[in-house]
Parts: structure tokens; C-alpha cells; sequence
């Protein structure tokens, strides 16, 4: 019998030679000894129960595998809120709480006084925005859609988890909103725009869809897409808020001119210091 110390020293090892985060060990420890009502802290020095120490074991080689933990475990957390996931779905990043949090402060700052209002999240994936801004703006009301059934079940599953409201849709971009003429004040996509002849990580290539990753040669089809229909579903005043690739501020700003002259724009840096958000303001502003 080993302890809970030896056994992450020995998987720390294992992760510095297939180049995973040894941090994952201890992540993945503490999400495991909470579902099992185990103090970890408390027991460090001593032995791991059996029990715990093989589903901790299996878990840990198929992350040392390049599998991701939130797919070993089932679920990931975002915002505070835990999300199901799948491989029918993408995981959710941190780089989205940050959109989900700014998103927050520009429907507080542009629409101070409204009563009620109207979101999408398209192609919403696991739901972790729909869910997270509909949790977190009692005013607002969200519509999730995506073209899969099965990305759908997940988002069904996690708004019941969560006990959050919202409408479910299932289509092609902003088609099916169009065919029920849906009229927004919020728009928001977190788009597959990643260029398909990109290298990517094992563990995101063999294991994430890559219906959610790649966004055609350029990896901008999908903000086309949006910017050509988007103003058959929006409010005169409205804003749009997406996720993009931290280089991809210059074509983008060259689409929003090209499709939404009229509209006034903004790319905005991660805490990192990256662009990796853009807002579309339609007869408003942000500050």
C-alpha cells in the first residue's frame, strides 16, 4: 500500500515524461476525492484507500494517454457551474468565463433599465455560456442552439443540472432563428475558429470534435456566416459577442468593416494580454 503522497510523486514523475502538467495529478486527486467524500488534506501522509487508489490509477493513465481529465471525470467546471461533457462537445476553456464575464458588465453598462431580455448562444456545445449568463442575469433569457442532437442532450442535461432556464433550438447557425424570427438584443458565439490545416495537441484532436475546432480554410467560415445573417435576428440596438484566435484581430476587424459598416466594433485582450474576444455594437457602446 502506498500513500497519498508517494502516489503523486510517482504520477508527477510519469507526467514530466509525456509532457502533461504535473499539476494535473493533484487536480485530478482532489476532484476525485471529492466525489468519494474523501478528505484529501487531511490524509495526505497516509494511505490511499484501495478503492480510491485504482480509479485514481485508471483515470491517470488515460491522462497520461493525452486523454483530457474533464473526459476521464465526465464533467468540467466552468464559472462556478458544473458541466457535462463528452466527446460530442467541446470543453469549456477558461478564455470563455472571461467572454461570459465581460459579456456580463456590457449588458450592465448598455442596458441598465430593460426588464426583460433576449440572448443566443450559437452553436452551443455543452451550454457552459447559456447556462453561466443565465444564471448570472436574472433579466436575461437565453436561447441555446447547435446543429447537433447529441451537443443538444448535453445541454439539455446540463441547464437541468444547473436549474437553468432556457430554450433549446437545434439547426445550422442562425437559420433556425431566422425560421422563427427570433428578435435578440444578444447575440453570442464561441465559433469553431481554428484554420484546418493548423497542428493541434493529441489530446485535442483525438478526443474534442472537430466539428466545434475547425472553422474552414481560414477559420473565419463561421463569422461569415454570422455577420451575413445577423441582422435578420437582431434588435436595432443589440450587441454581438464572440471568441476568436488571439492572431486573428486583423481579418476579423476586415470582415466586421466589409459585412456591418454601420456597426462600431472592438477587440478585446485575455488576461494574458491576448485578443481573443470581439463585441459588434449595433446603436450602442460599451464605455
Amino acid at each position: 500500500m502506498s500513500t497519498f503522497f508517494e502516489i503523486v510523486k510517482e504520477y508527477e514523475k510519469k507526467c514530466e515524461t509525456v509532457d502533461v502538467p504535473t499539476e494535473t495529478v493533484m487536480a485530478f486527486l482532489v476532484e476525485l476525492s471529492q466525489k468519494e467524500r474523501y478528505n484529501l488534506y487531511l490524509h495526505y501522509e497516509e494511505e490511499m484507500p484501495k478503492e480510491l487508489e485504482n480509479a485514481f490509477r485508471e483515470g491517470m493513465e488515460r491522462i497520461l494517454n493525452q486523454e483530457p481529465m474533464a473526459h476521464v471525470l465526465g464533467y468540467s467546471w466552468f464559472y462556478g457551474y458544473k458541466m457535462k461533457v463528452s466527446n460530442q462537445v467541446l470543453i469549456p476553456r477558461e478564455e470563455t468565463e472571461e467572454l461570459c464575464a465581460k459579456i456580463l458588465s456590457r449588458i450592465d453598462y448598455i442596458f441598465p433599465k430593460e426588464e426583460k431580455l433576449l440572448g443566443v448562444d450559437v452553436g452551443s456545445g455543452s451550454g457552459a455560456i447559456a447556462i453561466t449568463l443565465v444564471k448570472e442575469e436574472a433579466r436575461l433569457q437565453m436561447v441555446a442552439t447547435d446543429i447537433s442532437s447529441e451537443a443538444l442532450k448535453v445541454v439539455k442535461e446540463n441547464a437541468k443540472e444547473n436549474e437553468a432556464s432556457i430554450t433549446f433550438i437545434e439547426g445550422d447557425m442562425l437559420k433556425p432563428l431566422i425560421k422563427e424570427n427570433y428578435q435578440l438584443d444578444i447575440l453570442v458565439c464561441n465559433p469553431p475558429y481554428i484554420p484546418e490545416e493548423e497542428v493541434m495537441e493529441k489530446s485535442v484532436v483525438d478526443y474534442e470534435p472537430h466539428v466545434a475546432l475547425f472553422g474552414g480554410e481560414d477559420g473565419l467560415k463561421f463569422y461569415r456566416s454570422v455577420f451575413e445573417d445577423c441582422k435578420k435576428v437582431l434588435k436595432e440596438k443589440s450587441f454581438m459577442a464572440f471568441e476568436m484566435g488571439w492572431n486573428q484581430k486583423e481579418a476579423l476587424s476586415n470582415l466586421v468593416e466589409e459585412y456591418l459598416p454601420e456597426a462600431t466594433y472592438e477587440v478585446v485582450k485575455d488576461m494574458n494580454g491576448k485578443d481573443r474576444m470581439l463585441f459588434v455594437y449595433f446603436n450602442c457602446s460599451y464605455k
